[in-house]
């Protein structure tokens, strides 16, 4: 076992950072007896700081962070501050009787606090932009993936699964899935609750249609479920499944309950079942309260997901305050990823020479949104500015910051790396750039993209006028010059901002 390793510099400036401002806090600004707390405790600070350096650097808490877990940094954190504060507290009942055993207590509290903070925001970070491939079984390839023909149900059995329909649910219901999907049919399998390992038990392609009556809220391991039953359904096979979205349930909490006690619910209720299964600090304390019952789904979540797992979306419909969703099964679960919905988001986007780079924003819009940027385009026609009319995906902070370029003050960071320029064209993604002339996109590639776009120069109304705006802009870059051409828009965007109220649509 490798005893001796390079520490991480920047890694032990920060913890050396934080204990020296801890000390500073508890000598300056608690009551202390003495009054003259630095001069006392100037010896024993030397002496934590240098036993707190050499403990951590013995538990390997000085490797890059990158190279550890969440998990892992923590126990090393705990363990450090606890060694500490025990043996420090064993030489002040036997060594140092005049020093303060409240000082000892409350640095090592403060160190810890603060250093558990810190690690919070960095893995928060680090989560919400790097990705992991997604934990779903890789299928085999489908051979003849047709449906094999069933017998049609009998009476009796046709009776026995209406009225299972029916103690699940309500007539409502039953009507709704008689009138829109063949319920005798033997080729039709309705299931309430089941495990993956049952569905993994269900044979291929014996099923056209697979309605399932638990709600989507209900559910444990959504994607894998969703990812099994894609495996067994033929091809175009149809899926139907519900959930009850995030905006009935706030119309049903705020029903439920007097006015004014209403909000405080739904507000609790919000932060409980939404964002804290989203946060990789208290996802785990969720699902060990609530077992993973009745979490929030936005409908852009639940479609995001049914996208990505290889359905497309052909019907939906609210029926006794649930959305049922018919989708067809009609490709492979996508190489996806696994992460956090955190604050921040990673997205590539085209950059110089066409090679994809990644921007960093604030997140605007609901989990799984990236899936749904075809059918959000199928589906909705494009508002002046380029952006798409009644964007479902977006949340409704997400409006708001998008209005005041708020969601794009990280991309500052892609300045900094060099990815981006002050002024330029947008960094568009795959598919936006596809929507571009041919022309267009040659002249995009030769120059990198720009925080400040052309956009708020010409304020173009349709997509045919910000391709000949980005087209005026580029063409003068490379005749004028880059330097000229950015500075001279620089000034008409700042003016736009300023006086004339521009802001991002």
């Amino acid at each position: 076992m490798k005893i001796f390793y390079r520490p991480a510099l920047y890694y032990l400036f920060i913890d050396l950072l934080i204990l020296l401002l801890s000390f500073y806090v508890v000598l300056d600004w608690f009551p202390l007896t003495t009054n003259t707390p630095f001069h006392k405790y100037s010896i024993a600070t030397i002496l934590y700081t240098v036993t707190w350096l050499l403990v951590s650097y013995s538990l390997k808490r000085y490797k890059p962070l990158r190279r550890q877990s969440y998990k892992r940094t923590t126990l090393k954190l705990f363990y450090t501050t606890l060694i500490l504060f025990l043996f420090f507290l064993f030489l002040l009942h036997n060594f140092f009787k005049p020093y303060s055993g409240f000082v000892l207590l409350s640095v090592s509290l403060g160190i810890f606090i603060v250093q558990y903070i810190f690690h919070s925001i960095y893995f928060a970070f680090r989560f919400a932009v790097e990705y992991n491939e997604i934990t779903i079984d890789q299928q085999p390839e489908r051979i003849n993936a047709k449906l094999k023909t069933a017998e049609p149900l009998n009476d009796e059995s046709y009776n026995q699964l209406c009225t299972t329909i029916q103690n699940n649910s309500r007539n409502c219901v039953l009507r709704f899935l008689q009138k829109n999907i063949d319920l005798r049919s033997g080729n039709t399998l309705v299931f309430v609750e089941t495990t993956p390992d049952n569905l993994m038990m269900s044979p291929k392609y014996q099923y056209s249609t697979i309605v399932q009556l638990e709600r989507l809220n209900n559910m444990r391991g959504v994607n894998h479920k969703l990812s099994i039953i894609n495996e067994k359904l033929p091809d175009n096979g149809l899926f139907v499944c519900c959930f009850e979205s995030k905006s009935t349930r706030k119309i049903r909490l705020l029903k439920a309950y007097p006015a004014g006690i209403n909000y405080i619910i739904y507000s609790f209720d919000f932060i409980y079942k939404r964002i804290m299964p989203k946060i990789f600090v208290l996802r785990k304390m969720y699902y060990f309260l609530s077992k993973g019952k009745n979490r929030i789904f936005s409908k852009t979540e639940v479609f995001g997901r049914l996208y990505c797992l290889g359905f497309e979306v052909v019907k939906e419909r609210k029926v006794d305050n649930l959305t049922y969703v018919f989708a067809k099964r009609v490709k492979q679960p996508e190489t996806t990823y696994k992460r956090i919905y955190g604050p921040l988001i990673r997205l590539r986007r085209y950059g110089k020479n066409a090679k994809l780079f990644e921007v960093y924003k604030f997140r605007t819009m609901h989990p799984y949104s990236e899936f749904l940027q075809a059918y959000i385009h199928e589906h909705n026609s494009l508002k002046k500015g380029g952006k798409f009319n009644k964007d479902i995906r977006i949340t409704s902070i997400g409006y708001f910051m998008r209005k005041y370029w708020l969601d794009e003050l990280p991309m500052i960071f892609n300045l900094l790396k060099g990815d981006m320029k002050l002024v330029g064209v947008r960094p568009l993604s795959t598919h936006y750039f596809s929507l571009y002339s041919k022309e267009l996109q040659e002249l995009r590639i030769q120059f990198k993209p720009g925080l400040l776009p052309p956009f708020y120069a010409d304020m173009p109304q349709t997509l045919d006028e910000i391709q000949q705006s980005e087209m005026k802009y580029l063409r003068e870059c490379k005749s004028k010059g880059l330097i000229s051409t950015d500075v001279q828009y620089f000034f008409k965007i700042l003016k736009n901002i300023l006086f004339r109220k521009a802001r991002s649509s």
